[in-house]
């Protein structure tokens, strides 16, 4: 994916970003194995956060929402799965302007549910004539094999219900979040599993409270500021072994957190429950 963004010029880049967000940093994010698993093994279930010692923490609609920056979303418009959907068939007809016998022939099943192989979707955007298609079917593989990565190497049919409702400027945030939840919530149940969601969002919104642990600072934002942009361009070690991360997040502070991620738009924010901050 990362190849054929780095082929396209500036105007179709241009339209990406307006129609769906800083997605295609995503693409840049380094997954770090190391973070990752170390992470994981701090997720608390019950609760549905981060238990670092005496310190929670989770990633929250308005952090998520802020880093994907997605402008023609509506917060107050959160995906649910319709009733009643068109079949897999009809949806992709609709993305991708193809033929009823073009995208017959793509469909594949896999375990309980159909799919589409991203090579067929890459071929397709590198020769599609139309600009703004070709972004949609970029954007439907952005979010099939790095936001909700279910089948690898495939775009699933339940990612296709979601993507058909972003035109109608629902904010795939809370879905985002949600799977991200259930998976990591399903991994420590069972003590095994693939991890289903965007690993990647996860460490950026991992670092943007952490930052102080590395020492990295942050410009000032601005409304054309792209907080997923810095974190790309930020410099990280890379040879940190899982057993260090854990002994890192083990002996975290208050002092070590930045509570309040430095990129997060100022804005009405619940501070306090009850006696606890």
């Amino acid at each position: 994916m990362k190849e054929v963004w780095d082929q396209w010029d500036v105007e179709t880049k241009q339209l990406f970003y307006c129609n769906y967000g800083d997605l295609p940093y995503l693409l840049s994010v380094k997954v770090d194995k190391y973070l990752f698993r170390a992470l994981a093994q701090f997720w608390n279930p019950a609760y549905s956060c981060f238990t670092f010692g005496k310190v929670d923490l989770t990633p929250t609609v308005e952090e998520y929402t802020t880093l994907l920056r997605c402008p023609k979303s509506q917060v107050d418009k959160a995906y649910s799965r319709a009733a009643c959907v068109p079949p897999l068939l009809k949806k992709l007809m609709n993305i991708t302007g193809m033929s009823e016998q073009w995208v017959a022939t793509r469909i594949q099943q896999k375990g309980d549910s159909k799919c589409v192989h991203w090579k067929s979707l890459r071929d397709l955007v590198l020769v599609h004539p139309d600009v703004k298609k070709r972004v949609d079917v970029f954007a439907l593989g952005t979010y099939g094999l790095v936001v909700f990565p279910k089948a690898l190497g495939h775009v699933d049919e339940a990612v296709s219900d979601l993507f058909d409702r972003l035109s109608k400027g629902v904010t795939p945030v809370p879905a985002i979040l949600a799977e991200t939840f259930r998976s990591f919530n399903t991994c420590r149940k069972t003590g095994e599993g693939r991890f289903i969601g965007c690993t990647q969002l996860l460490l950026a919104w991992f670092h943007s409270h952490f930052w102080k642990v590395e020492n990295v600072s942050y410009r000032v934002f601005s409304d054309s500021y792209s907080p997923l942009e810095e974190l790309v361009a930020t410099p990280r070690r890379d040879d940190i072994s899982e057993e260090r991360w854990i002994e890192i997040l083990q002996n975290l502070q208050d002092e070590d957190i930045e509570w309040r991620a430095p990129w997060l738009i100022p804005d009405e924010i619940l501070y306090r429950c009850g006696d606890f901050d």
